[in-house]
């Protein structure tokens, strides 16, 4: 790393932190099972995935992927159709993989969890309470019995890189897990629901839709809170409450 002019802070809160000095990354993790995780599952995915320089806990430092993310949450997506149809090709590679060894969560701790996330948003006032009300009812759809795959759990249009049509990488793995197929599909299109017929051409097998649409009203409860406890802004234009609001 000689020669680094500057140390960029990526994303920092009081859970942890991501740095960028020049093409390493450096992710400090207060939970060392989230960099464990994360560095067993990208040693498991069938997928790009940074390279990891070194992991020293509570530091793990990875090398830079080239190419380009996907898009932004709240912000228009200026890749190709196909450049989603390869993300949609990498989801579904990583859900064929063997299953990694540890559990996901369970459909009881998702419904306990959405039952305090919902109370929290109506008696703070956060949200109105018939939009937490149809929300909830649209989740519902999610909490169904599934068969596991290997999930990436995170997966954020902006954890995908692309460079033209092609996936070179995909980042930030401490929430892999096994879990439901529907909901890696959920995250990747969250707040862009005109590429979501791009992304299934790519997966390549039929999904019920109404099931990814109920993981976004789930997902977007779930992270509000957490969100907004962190110094992030769930009411910015194109983001988890104009996704919920997009459900009335």
């Amino acid at each position: 790393m000689a020669g680094v002019e500057h140390v960029e802070v990526v994303v920092a809160h009081n859970e942890r932190a991501t740095l960028r000095v020049g093409d390493v990354f450096l992710k400090i993790d207060a939970d060392r099972t989230r960099t464990d995780v994360e560095v067993a599952a990208m040693a498991l995915a069938p997928v790009p995935t940074p390279e990891v320089l070194w992991h020293r806990p509570p530091v793990l430092a990875l090398a830079a992927v080239p190419g380009t993310v996907l898009g932004r949450l709240g912000e228009p997506s200026t890749v190709s159709p196909a450049a989603w149809a390869a993300a949609g090709a990498a989801v579904r590679t990583l859900h064929d993989a063997p299953l990694p060894p540890w559990p996901g969560r369970s459909l009881d701790d998702l419904a306990s969890r959405l039952d305090g996330e919902c109370g929290w948003l109506i008696t703070n006032g956060v949200l109105p309470a018939d939009l937490v009300t149809r929300n909830r009812e649209v989740a519902e759809a999610a909490l169904r019995p599934w068969t596991p795959v290997f999930v990436h759990g995170d997966l954020q249009l902006s954890h995908v890189f692309v460079d033209g049509d092609t996936v070179t990488g995909v980042i930030d793995w401490s929430e892999a897990s096994r879990g439901d197929a529907l909901f890696d599909l959920a995250i990747l299109t969250l707040g862009h629901e005109e590429h979501l017929g791009d992304v299934l051409a790519g997966y390549g097998t039929d999904v019920d839709v109404n099931v990814i649409r109920a993981w976004w009203s789930l997902r977007s409860l779930l992270a509000a809170r957490w969100l907004i406890e962190h110094g992030f802004d769930p009411d910015a234009p194109g983001c988890e409450f104009d996704v919920l609001r997009s459900r009335m």
